[in-house]
């Protein structure tokens, strides 16, 4: 039975957002003047989508962010499992002023997919029933709930995968990769969705809750503005993502993977340059792991590196590609080139798909791998490769013993670079010296503090570092879309913010 809400939808005392487990403290904007949700909006919702997709108990898993770092009190999620359910759902909060945050899998590391008050749960993961493919062309139409990895499930009969991969593939929805922009490691190879997404079909959260077909299926279409673009990456704030079309690629039939062992940076930046050169249009990855991030997996986690050398940088290379004998030869003269022209001090390559497992595996862990240390603080920058590691050293010298440890890994052809700092417990003092000094630095020398987990609520205070005038746009584009700005408040584009 339904529980009353008149007495249950009360605002946070704070304006504060506190990251639980001892995370960093986050200011949140105010509350908006928005409605709270009462017993009669319930009634509306559960006329829309029935009495099982509209919850209102255990709301817990859809409050709370992937990492548990963030929470929210919103009082129900809903359910659709259609964009004219999506569209009713939205036209009804439009009318009664009622804030909406759109969420797919819940994967995000940033609390972009959960409410920071109060907002309506707007959950996507039973919108998956629709999954078309046309093995002639390579084009999919899908609907945004369909989870990554199922989606390859059904391509791979076909011969095709899909050009993006993620750590949270088992989970994750092709929605939520659209909504947040995903990058993932294969991004080398593929480029990123823009190449990919042809059309996408959107909800508004105007009067109409207007459905809206943005691009097409076709590949080539020059007929009006490219407005589906606007969407990848916007974190659902300008409208819900509930329809695909994209284009798959064919899947590899030869993988090679490979992790070499350098002494310095410089030489990292010289192998990349090297693979590019040598492995052309086969290299799909170049991943790149520092000396602590090795001794943090050693440490906390078991797993030893494959390497026997100890080197200071370890670099992590794949091919894919068709021609088995023309892509060995490539990986081959890459191989001894590096090691003849002494760039690298050591090197294996992994004879079989389950080594090749393991070594991903050693680069795939690496996000939680400083945890056991107590507290972690989790940061997704860009640089310009000259200055890709130099940050690392600096925070290292600025934290002191303040930090357990710093590390650095990531997708270092596109520049991405993901510091972990590990305490062991959280403290104000440690937060002073990463923040805003790590935020400016990095703007500071050509980057950006968010490459590919998006700012959600964790980098709201930041976003605006360097970009006044197109915050100001932004804001201006969400009012088009969004009129009341109900979706997503108080987030990346933050229309409350003074």
């Amino acid at each position: 039975m339904r529980r009353a809400l008149h007495q249950l939808c009360r605002i946070p005392p704070s304006s504060l957002q506190q990251r639980i487990c001892g995370v960093a403290t986050v200011a949140a904007s105010p509350r908006g003047e928005f409605s709270m949700i009462e017993d009669n909006d319930l009634s509306v919702f559960e006329k829309i989508l029935g009495k099982n997709n509209v919850l209102t108990e255990d709301l817990d898993p859809y409050n709370t962010d992937f990492l548990h770092i963030y929470k929210g009190s919103s009082k129900c999620a809903l359910f659709p499992t259609s964009s004219e359910e999506v569209s009713a759902i939205l036209r009804h909060c439009y009318s009664r002023n009622l804030a909406v945050v759109p969420q797919s899998g819940n994967t995000g590391l940033v609390g972009g997919s959960v409410p920071v008050y109060d907002e309506v749960v707007l959950s996507l993961k039973k919108l998956n029933k629709n999954f078309e493919f046309d093995p002639r062309t390579g084009s999919v139409e899908c609907d945004a709930g369909v989870i990554l990895e199922e989606a390859n499930n059904r391509l791979a009969p076909e011969g095709y995968t899909m050009p993006w991969d993620t750590g949270s593939k088992g989970s994750c929805l092709l929605g939520g990769n659209v909504a947040t922009g995903v990058g993932g490691a294969r991004m080398l190879r593929y480029g990123s969705l823009h190449n990919h997404i042809t059309g996408l079909k959107v909800v508004l959260a105007d009067k109409n809750g207007s459905v809206v077909n943005f691009g097409s299926k076709m590949k080539k279409d020059n007929t009006n503005l490219h407005m589906h673009h606007l969407f990848i990456g916007s974190e659902g704030q300008l409208g819900v993502v509930t329809g695909i079309s994209m284009c798959a690629v064919p899947k590899p039939s030869c993988v090679q993977v490979a992790m070499l062992g350098v002494n310095t940076y410089s030489e990292c930046r010289d192998i990349l340059q090297l693979a590019r050169l040598h492995l052309g249009e086969i290299l799909s990855a170049f991943e790149f792991i520092d000396g602590a991030s090795m001794r943090c997996l050693d440490e906390n986690k078991k797993l030893r590196s494959v390497l026997t050398s100890n080197p200071s940088f370890n670099v992590l290379v794949e091919t894919m590609g068709s021609n088995e004998a023309h892509d060995k030869e490539k990986m081959d003269n890459f191989l001894k080139e590096a090691l003849n022209k002494g760039l690298a001090v050591d090197g294996v390559q992994a004879a079989n798909a389950q080594e090749a497992a393991y070594m991903w595996k050693l680069r795939n862990i690496l996000p939680i791998a400083a945890l056991p240390d107590g507290f972690l603080c989790e940061h997704d920058i860009a640089l310009p490769l000259e200055y890709f590691y130099e940050i690392a050293d600096i925070l290292r010298q600025r934290l002191g013993t303040m930090a357990t440890r710093v590390i650095s890994f990531g997708h270092m052809a596109e520049g991405d670079n993901h510091i972990n700092i590990s305490a062991k417990i959280y403290s104000n003092e440690l937060m002073a010296k990463i923040y805003p000094f790590l935020c400016e630095w990095t703007i500071e020398h050509g980057g950006s503090i968010s490459a590919e987990h998006g700012i959600g609520q964790e980098r709201r205070t930041y976003a605006q570092i360097g970009k006044g005038y197109q915050v100001d746009l932004a804001r201006q584009l969400k009012r088009q879309f969004d009129p009341k700005c109900i979706l997503s408040p108080y987030k990346m584009i933050d229309a409350f913010a003074s």
